[in-house]
Protein backbone atom coordinates (compact mmCIF):
# COMPACT_ATOMS: atom_id res chain seq x y z
CA UNK A 1 0.00 0.00 0.00
CA UNK A 2 1.54 3.23 -1.10
CA UNK A 3 1.59 5.97 1.51
CA UNK A 4 1.41 9.72 1.06
CA UNK A 5 2.22 12.37 3.66
CA UNK A 6 0.11 15.38 4.57
CA UNK A 7 1.58 18.88 4.91
CA UNK A 8 1.69 19.95 8.56
CA UNK A 9 3.40 22.30 11.00
CA UNK A 10 5.85 21.53 13.77
CA UNK A 11 3.84 20.80 16.91
CA UNK A 12 4.37 19.30 20.36
CA UNK A 13 1.68 17.05 21.80
CA UNK A 14 1.27 13.87 23.84
CA UNK A 15 1.69 10.60 21.99
CA UNK A 16 -1.97 9.83 22.45
CA UNK A 17 -2.80 12.81 20.25
CA UNK A 18 -0.37 11.87 17.51
CA UNK A 19 -2.89 10.12 15.32
CA UNK A 20 -5.05 13.21 15.17
CA UNK A 21 -2.05 15.37 14.30
CA UNK A 22 -0.82 13.21 11.47
CA UNK A 23 -2.20 13.23 7.98
CA UNK A 24 -4.20 10.29 6.72
CA UNK A 25 -3.41 7.89 3.94
CA UNK A 26 -3.51 9.14 0.38
CA UNK A 27 -3.15 12.77 1.46
CA UNK A 28 -0.94 14.81 -0.80
CA UNK A 29 0.83 18.10 -0.29
CA UNK A 30 1.30 20.91 -2.76
CA UNK A 31 4.46 21.19 -4.78
CA UNK A 32 5.54 17.61 -4.21
CA UNK A 33 6.53 18.21 -0.57
CA UNK A 34 6.31 15.18 1.70
CA UNK A 35 5.31 16.09 5.24
CA UNK A 36 6.29 13.48 7.79
CA UNK A 37 5.52 13.03 11.46
CA UNK A 38 8.40 12.15 13.79
CA UNK A 39 8.13 11.05 17.41
CA UNK A 40 10.93 12.51 19.56
CA UNK A 41 11.91 12.94 23.23
CA UNK A 42 12.43 16.47 24.67
CA UNK A 43 16.09 15.95 25.57
CA UNK A 44 19.40 17.12 24.14
CA UNK A 45 19.72 13.95 22.02
CA UNK A 46 17.27 15.25 19.40
CA UNK A 47 18.72 18.74 19.03
CA UNK A 48 20.09 17.89 15.56
CA UNK A 49 16.65 17.31 14.03
CA UNK A 50 15.45 20.67 15.37
CA UNK A 51 18.57 22.27 13.90
CA UNK A 52 18.01 20.47 10.62
CA UNK A 53 14.52 21.91 10.38
CA UNK A 54 15.79 25.38 11.26
CA UNK A 55 18.63 25.20 8.74
CA UNK A 56 16.41 23.95 5.93
CA UNK A 57 18.08 20.55 5.49
CA UNK A 58 14.70 18.83 5.23
CA UNK A 59 13.07 21.56 3.19
CA UNK A 60 15.71 21.36 0.47
CA UNK A 61 14.90 17.66 0.19
CA UNK A 62 11.16 18.39 -0.13
CA UNK A 63 10.32 17.20 3.37
CA UNK A 64 8.34 19.06 6.00
CA UNK A 65 8.63 17.69 9.52
CA UNK A 66 6.07 17.52 12.30
CA UNK A 67 7.63 16.72 15.70
CA UNK A 68 5.65 15.18 18.56
CA UNK A 69 7.21 14.85 22.01
CA UNK A 70 6.91 11.68 24.11
CA UNK A 71 8.33 10.49 27.45
CA UNK A 72 10.65 7.89 25.96
CA UNK A 73 11.51 5.72 23.01
CA UNK A 74 9.43 2.86 24.38
CA UNK A 75 6.33 5.03 23.86
CA UNK A 76 7.36 6.07 20.35
CA UNK A 77 7.89 2.55 19.00
CA UNK A 78 4.20 1.55 19.10
CA UNK A 79 3.30 4.89 17.56
CA UNK A 80 5.48 4.14 14.54
CA UNK A 81 4.20 0.56 14.36
CA UNK A 82 0.62 1.87 14.34
CA UNK A 83 1.51 4.44 11.63
CA UNK A 84 0.74 7.35 13.97
CA UNK A 85 4.31 8.48 13.25
CA UNK A 86 6.19 7.99 10.00
CA UNK A 87 9.56 8.02 11.76
CA UNK A 88 10.57 7.81 15.37
CA UNK A 89 13.54 8.44 17.62
CA UNK A 90 14.24 5.72 20.13
CA UNK A 91 17.06 4.21 22.11
CA UNK A 92 18.61 1.05 20.72
CA UNK A 93 17.33 -1.27 23.44
CA UNK A 94 13.73 -0.22 22.76
CA UNK A 95 14.28 -1.00 19.10
CA UNK A 96 15.84 -4.37 19.92
CA UNK A 97 12.87 -5.14 22.18
CA UNK A 98 10.43 -4.26 19.42
CA UNK A 99 12.29 -6.27 16.80
CA UNK A 100 12.56 -9.30 19.08
CA UNK A 101 8.80 -9.08 19.68
CA UNK A 102 8.11 -9.33 15.96
CA UNK A 103 7.51 -5.68 15.06
CA UNK A 104 8.86 -5.05 11.52
CA UNK A 105 10.97 -1.94 12.10
CA UNK A 106 14.33 -0.81 10.78
CA UNK A 107 16.88 1.82 11.73
CA UNK A 108 17.12 4.41 8.96
CA UNK A 109 19.53 7.00 10.44
CA UNK A 110 21.78 7.46 13.43
CA UNK A 111 20.61 9.55 16.35
CA UNK A 112 23.07 10.06 19.19
CA UNK A 113 26.08 8.40 20.80
CA UNK A 114 28.00 8.41 24.05
CA UNK A 115 31.15 10.50 24.09
CA UNK A 116 32.88 7.37 25.37
CA UNK A 117 34.67 9.36 28.06
CA UNK A 118 34.09 8.66 31.75
CA UNK A 119 33.41 11.91 33.58
CA UNK A 120 32.56 13.70 30.34
CA UNK A 121 29.46 11.96 29.03
CA UNK A 122 25.92 13.26 28.65
CA UNK A 123 24.33 10.59 30.81
CA UNK A 124 25.16 9.26 34.28
CA UNK A 125 23.69 7.80 37.44
CA UNK A 126 23.35 10.70 39.86
CA UNK A 127 23.03 10.85 43.66
CA UNK A 128 22.53 13.62 46.19
CA UNK A 129 25.63 15.31 47.59
CA UNK A 130 25.29 13.65 51.00
CA UNK A 131 24.44 10.19 49.67
CA UNK A 132 26.43 7.26 51.09
CA UNK A 133 26.60 5.84 47.55
CA UNK A 134 30.12 6.41 46.25
CA UNK A 135 30.72 3.78 43.55
CA UNK A 136 28.68 1.80 41.01
CA UNK A 137 28.86 -1.27 43.26
CA UNK A 138 27.06 0.72 45.97
CA UNK A 139 24.00 0.86 43.70
CA UNK A 140 23.45 -2.89 44.16
CA UNK A 141 20.80 -2.41 46.87
CA UNK A 142 19.66 1.10 45.94
CA UNK A 143 16.42 2.42 44.51
CA UNK A 144 17.34 3.82 41.11
CA UNK A 145 15.08 5.90 38.87
CA UNK A 146 15.11 5.20 35.13
CA UNK A 147 12.82 6.72 32.52
CA UNK A 148 11.60 3.32 31.28
CA UNK A 149 11.82 -0.04 33.03
CA UNK A 150 13.54 -3.02 31.38
CA UNK A 151 15.29 -0.84 28.87
CA UNK A 152 18.64 0.77 28.07
CA UNK A 153 18.86 2.54 31.43
CA UNK A 154 18.61 -0.41 33.78
CA UNK A 155 20.49 -2.74 31.42
CA UNK A 156 23.53 -0.45 31.20
CA UNK A 157 23.39 0.41 34.90
CA UNK A 158 23.52 -3.28 35.77
CA UNK A 159 26.66 -3.53 33.64
CA UNK A 160 28.25 -0.63 35.55
CA UNK A 161 27.55 -2.43 38.82
CA UNK A 162 28.94 -5.72 37.50
CA UNK A 163 32.11 -4.08 36.22
CA UNK A 164 32.66 -2.56 39.67
CA UNK A 165 32.37 -5.96 41.31
CA UNK A 166 28.79 -5.65 42.53
CA UNK A 167 25.73 -7.86 42.06
CA UNK A 168 22.94 -5.93 40.31
CA UNK A 169 20.25 -8.51 41.08
CA UNK A 170 18.65 -6.50 43.90
CA UNK A 171 18.68 -3.02 42.38
CA UNK A 172 15.23 -1.50 42.88
CA UNK A 173 14.48 0.22 39.58
CA UNK A 174 11.55 2.62 39.48
CA UNK A 175 10.13 4.49 36.51
CA UNK A 176 10.39 8.29 36.50
CA UNK A 177 10.18 10.64 33.51
CA UNK A 178 13.47 12.38 32.75
CA UNK A 179 12.14 15.89 33.58
CA UNK A 180 11.04 14.63 37.01
CA UNK A 181 14.41 13.06 37.94
CA UNK A 182 15.87 16.14 39.71
CA UNK A 183 12.81 16.64 41.93
CA UNK A 184 12.51 12.96 42.84
CA UNK A 185 16.18 12.76 43.76
CA UNK A 186 16.09 16.03 45.71
CA UNK A 187 13.02 14.87 47.65
CA UNK A 188 14.74 11.63 48.62
CA UNK A 189 12.13 9.49 46.90
CA UNK A 190 14.90 7.55 45.16
CA UNK A 191 18.49 6.80 46.14
CA UNK A 192 19.84 7.51 42.67
CA UNK A 193 18.57 8.75 39.33
CA UNK A 194 19.82 7.94 35.86
CA UNK A 195 19.79 11.30 34.10
CA UNK A 196 20.72 12.47 30.63
CA UNK A 197 21.30 16.06 29.65
CA UNK A 198 20.00 18.58 30.37
CA UNK A 199 18.69 16.92 33.54
CA UNK A 200 22.12 15.69 34.59
CA UNK A 201 23.35 19.28 34.74
CA UNK A 202 20.24 20.38 36.64
CA UNK A 203 20.99 17.77 39.31
CA UNK A 204 24.62 18.88 39.42
CA UNK A 205 23.53 22.50 39.82
CA UNK A 206 21.50 21.39 42.85
CA UNK A 207 24.56 19.72 44.38
CA UNK A 208 24.16 16.20 43.02
CA UNK A 209 27.07 14.14 41.74
CA UNK A 210 27.63 11.23 39.35
CA UNK A 211 28.52 7.77 40.63
CA UNK A 212 28.33 5.70 37.42
CA UNK A 213 28.82 6.39 33.72
CA UNK A 214 26.61 3.61 32.41
CA UNK A 215 26.82 4.46 28.70
CA UNK A 216 30.62 4.47 28.86
CA UNK A 217 30.64 1.18 30.74
CA UNK A 218 28.29 -0.58 28.31
CA UNK A 219 30.44 -0.35 25.16
CA UNK A 220 33.08 1.88 23.54
CA UNK A 221 31.43 4.79 21.69
CA UNK A 222 27.98 3.40 22.37
CA UNK A 223 25.25 4.24 19.86
CA UNK A 224 22.49 5.24 22.24
CA UNK A 225 19.56 5.97 19.93
CA UNK A 226 18.55 6.14 16.29
CA UNK A 227 15.76 7.14 13.94
CA UNK A 228 13.65 4.29 12.62
CA UNK A 229 10.62 3.45 10.50
CA UNK A 230 8.51 0.44 9.66
CA UNK A 231 9.90 -2.04 7.17
CA UNK A 232 6.79 -1.31 5.09
CA UNK A 233 7.74 2.34 4.69
CA UNK A 234 11.36 1.46 3.94
CA UNK A 235 10.26 -0.93 1.20
CA UNK A 236 7.42 1.11 -0.28
CA UNK A 237 8.95 4.57 -0.23
CA UNK A 238 12.72 4.15 -0.30
CA UNK A 239 13.20 7.58 -1.90
CA UNK A 240 11.55 9.35 1.03
CA UNK A 241 13.48 7.26 3.55
CA UNK A 242 16.74 8.05 1.76
CA UNK A 243 16.01 11.79 1.70
CA UNK A 244 15.07 11.72 5.38
CA UNK A 245 18.27 9.85 6.25
CA UNK A 246 20.36 12.33 4.26
CA UNK A 247 18.73 15.27 6.05
CA UNK A 248 19.40 13.65 9.43
CA UNK A 249 23.03 13.00 8.49
CA UNK A 250 23.50 16.64 7.51
CA UNK A 251 21.79 17.70 10.74
CA UNK A 252 24.12 15.50 12.81
CA UNK A 253 27.16 16.98 11.11
CA UNK A 254 25.86 20.51 11.65
CA UNK A 255 25.31 19.76 15.35
CA UNK A 256 28.83 18.37 15.62
CA UNK A 257 30.31 21.45 13.99
CA UNK A 258 28.15 23.95 15.88
CA UNK A 259 27.88 23.03 19.58
CA UNK A 260 26.69 26.52 20.51
CA UNK A 261 23.77 26.10 18.12
CA UNK A 262 22.86 22.87 19.92
CA UNK A 263 22.76 24.71 23.23
CA UNK A 264 20.68 27.52 21.73
CA UNK A 265 18.12 25.26 20.04
CA UNK A 266 17.47 23.50 23.37
CA UNK A 267 15.79 26.67 24.52
CA UNK A 268 13.09 26.24 21.87
CA UNK A 269 11.78 22.86 23.01
CA UNK A 270 12.74 22.65 26.69
CA UNK A 271 12.43 25.02 29.63
CA UNK A 272 16.12 24.74 30.50
CA UNK A 273 17.76 27.97 31.58
CA UNK A 274 20.59 29.54 29.57
CA UNK A 275 22.94 28.84 32.50
CA UNK A 276 22.23 25.11 32.44
CA UNK A 277 22.38 24.98 28.65
CA UNK A 278 25.84 26.55 28.77
CA UNK A 279 27.05 24.05 31.36
CA UNK A 280 25.70 20.78 30.04
CA UNK A 281 27.79 18.08 28.39
CA UNK A 282 26.86 17.45 24.78
CA UNK A 283 26.65 13.93 23.36
CA UNK A 284 28.39 12.79 20.22
CA UNK A 285 26.48 13.03 16.94
CA UNK A 286 28.23 10.63 14.53
CA UNK A 287 26.63 9.96 11.16
CA UNK A 288 26.99 6.19 11.40
CA UNK A 289 25.54 3.65 13.82
CA UNK A 290 28.19 1.74 15.80
CA UNK A 291 27.10 -1.80 14.98
CA UNK A 292 29.38 -3.40 17.57
CA UNK A 293 27.72 -1.40 20.31
CA UNK A 294 24.25 -2.42 19.09
CA UNK A 295 25.33 -6.05 19.31
CA UNK A 296 26.64 -5.42 22.82
CA UNK A 297 23.31 -3.94 23.93
CA UNK A 298 21.61 -7.02 22.51
CA UNK A 299 23.95 -9.23 24.55
CA UNK A 300 23.32 -7.24 27.74
CA UNK A 301 19.57 -7.35 27.22
CA UNK A 302 19.65 -11.10 26.70
CA UNK A 303 21.75 -11.54 29.86
CA UNK A 304 19.16 -9.54 31.80
CA UNK A 305 16.27 -11.48 30.27
CA UNK A 306 14.39 -8.52 28.84
CA UNK A 307 13.78 -9.96 25.34
CA UNK A 308 10.98 -12.35 24.43
CA UNK A 309 13.22 -13.79 21.75
CA UNK A 310 16.85 -13.12 20.79
CA UNK A 311 16.89 -9.90 18.74
CA UNK A 312 18.08 -9.98 15.14
CA UNK A 313 20.58 -7.14 14.72
CA UNK A 314 20.85 -7.86 11.00
CA UNK A 315 17.12 -7.25 10.56
CA UNK A 316 17.25 -4.03 12.56
CA UNK A 317 20.32 -2.76 10.68
CA UNK A 318 19.75 -3.96 7.10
Amino acid sequence: MKRRFALSAIVFAPVAAAAAACGGEDDTSEGGVDAVSVGVIPIVDVAPIYLGIEQGFFEKRDIEVELTAAQGGAAIVPGVAAEEFDFGFSNITSLLLAQSSGLPIEIVANGVASTGVEGEDFGAVMVAADSPIQTPADLATATVAVNTLNNIGDTTIRESVRLDGGDPTDIGFTEVAFPDMPAQLSAGNVDAAWAVEPFKSIIEAEGGRPVAWNYVDAAPDLTVAAYFATSELVQENPDLVQRFAEAIAESLQYATDNPDAVRDILGTYTDISPEIRAALTLPAFPAEVNRDSVERLAELGEADGIFENPPDVDALLP
